[in-house]
């Protein structure tokens, strides 16, 4: 396989040379992803196109059973790929350049390449990308509780996991390189792990039933959530962030809603009570993340046939959110009456 390797590679190199001079910029082969003596991405993975005409070399054919496929990755996918928005991110990581039509293209390279490992050693970064992962997880998640084929069920099972495993390898600093050699003997060289995440993953792989396929994958992506959320950067902290003006606003505008909501608890309203206690749960959940509130539990005191717990609640939340404001000689604009608002505009 390696002579057919390196002839496979001269004859692409010579293709670029002789019918896109101008066109091809760089190719590249991807290190380690050959199973079994393929020689999957050995004598190249992909180009890099300089024109439209460059996409032209894109080309698939089969030698030996063994598929080829000389695919385009242009610069915009590459500076992709370095944000950890393509998740091919072994492509970049791990590649090695076949051939340069300049050494501003392979300086280029390198630079974005860079980019990468720079991204990746950053903990603010890679707790954004661990969280827009887990935000797919979930999203997937959720399809699944909808399907009872066992196939798709399974299908979508895999991908949580991938998902998931793609945020752990941001949180440890790397990216998801043992694309095609299974997912247990990659993670267990990573340094931190959620816990279980190994046995639910053998649990996945032994699993017959889609209702126990279901249940793995929410103990996943709880796992998971607890894992990321140890890993929130000091830097990512409301206090050194936001302005708590902005939350002074908030609490001048959503000051209505707390009124409407004390007023449908003391007339016994759970209908509407609830609809105002649900709308305030939610933005009470936003504010409590940008400005480092801590949890704020306004819900889960909710009883339809006694409503005063709920009316106390929002009431120790509200005081906790003044105080917040508050504490930082921030005035919230307050008048006993028209007149005095009036007077305070002139």
């Amino acid at each position: 396989m390696r002579n057919t390797t390196n002839r496979l590679t001269e004859w692409a190199v010579n293709k670029i040379k002789t019918e896109f001079p101008n066109d091809v910029a760089l190719l590249v082969a991807v290190e380690g992803a050959s199973v079994n003596g393929d020689g999957h991405g050995e004598p190249f993975d992909y180009f890099v196109p300089a024109t439209e005409r460059g996409n032209e070399l894109s080309q698939t054919f089969i030698i030996g059973g063994v598929g080829n496929d000389l695919y385009p990755r242009s610069w915009e996918r590459m500076e992709r790929t370095a944000n950890l928005d393509d998740l091919a991110t072994l492509c970049l990581g791990d590649a090695k350049i076949l051939y340069a039509r300049s050494k501003e293209d392979e300086e280029r390279f390198e630079a974005i390449r860079q980019k990468l490992f720079d991204n990746l050693a950053d903990p603010v970064f890679t707790y954004k990308k661990a969280l827009e992962n887990l935000d797919v997880a979930m999203d997937l998640y959720r399809t699944m509780m909808f399907e009872e084929r066992l196939w798709k069920v399974r299908c979508l099972a895999g991908y949580i996991h991938n998902y998931l495993k793609i945020s752990v390898a941001c949180l440890n600093g790397t990216y998801w390189k043992a694309w095609h050699n299974g997912v247990l003997g990659a993670i267990a060289q990573w340094k931190a792990l959620p816990e279980h995440f190994a046995e639910y993953y053998q649990a996945i792989l032994s699993a017959s039933a889609a209702g126990e396929l279901k249940s793995l994958a929410h103990l996943l992506i709880a796992s998971a959530r607890q894992f990321i959320a140890r890993y929130k950067p000091q830097s990512a902290n409301a206090e050194e962030t936001q302005d708590f003006r902005q939350l002074a606003d908030w609490y001048q505008e959503l000051r209505t809603t707390l009124n409407r909501l004390y007023y449908y608890c003391r007339i016994k309203n759970s209908d509407a009570a609830f609809v105002d206690a649900c709308n305030l749960q939610n933005e009470l959940s936003i504010v409590s993340e940008e400005f480092g509130l801590g949890e704020m539990d306004l819900l889960g005191c909710f009883d339809a046939q006694n409503l005063a717990p709920l009316s106390e609640r929002a009431a120790g939340l509200e005081s906790l959110i003044v105080a917040a404001i508050e504490s930082r000689n921030i005035q919230i604009r307050r008048y006993d009456t028209l007149e005095a608002f009036l007077a305070s505009e002139k």
